[in-house]
């Protein structure tokens, strides 16, 4: 299942990247720059939310880093900040909550 919402260029390789490498079961790819003071239509916050089997007995810290380098390369060129909330499958069947986003302090 996959979820793109306000999806552009950015947000569409973000989808396919971590789709390609994690084959979810649930993934989201949110656009929060509108969250941020940046020109309208941004790409350079997102949050994801990835479900998938390829975190199974990985802490947060290495999850965390195989998503950041699945998306090295857009975040070297434009996105400045992602938020990531990586679960197992057993994880998010127990109904975990994913954090909001808190608003931008800048």
């Amino acid at each position: 299942m996959s979820n793109t919402q306000e999806q552009g260029t950015v947000a569409e390789t973000i989808n396919q990247k971590l789709t390609e490498s994690f084959s979810p079961t649930h993934l989201e790819v949110l656009n929060e720059s509108h969250r941020h003071h940046v020109p309208p239509n941004s790409e350079t916050h997102f949050k994801v939310v990835v479900v998938s089997d390829e975190f199974e007995g990985l802490r947060l810290l290495a999850r965390h880093r195989l998503v950041n380098n699945c998306l090295a390369n857009e975040l070297a060129n434009g996105v400045h900040a992602l938020s990531i909330h990586t679960f197992t499958q057993s994880e998010w069947a127990a109904d975990v909550e994913v954090p909001k986003t808190p608003n931008c302090r800048g």
